[in-house]
């Protein structure tokens, strides 16, 4: 299991387009892959569950995976989280 604390810089705050392509990113993989926040841990597989999360650029969350491929996965979502 790998796990890193990101602060979310998306331009366009976790609105429905960049939800979606979080979702595809992380169904990409094999491992399993989590949000974490202070009080939620969503899996960032399910559209539903992220759209639940409500980040905006500036949000602190843990990304958490695990799994087969979860040193390529964790690097993924970070770069993605941290697209400015």
């Amino acid at each position: 299991m790998k796990s890193e604390n990101v602060t979310v810089s998306l331009t366009d705050s976790m609105e429905t387009r960049p939800i979606a392509m979080l979702v595809q990113i992380a169904s990409n993989f094999r491992s399993s892959v989590f949000i974490a926040t202070d009080d939620k841990k969503i899996n960032a597989k399910s559209i539903m569950g992220m759209m639940s999360l409500r980040l905006v650029s500036g949000s602190k969350v843990e990304v958490i995976v695990e799994g087969e491929d979860e040193d390529k996965a964790i690097v993924e979502v970070k770069r993605f989280l941290c697209a400015s």
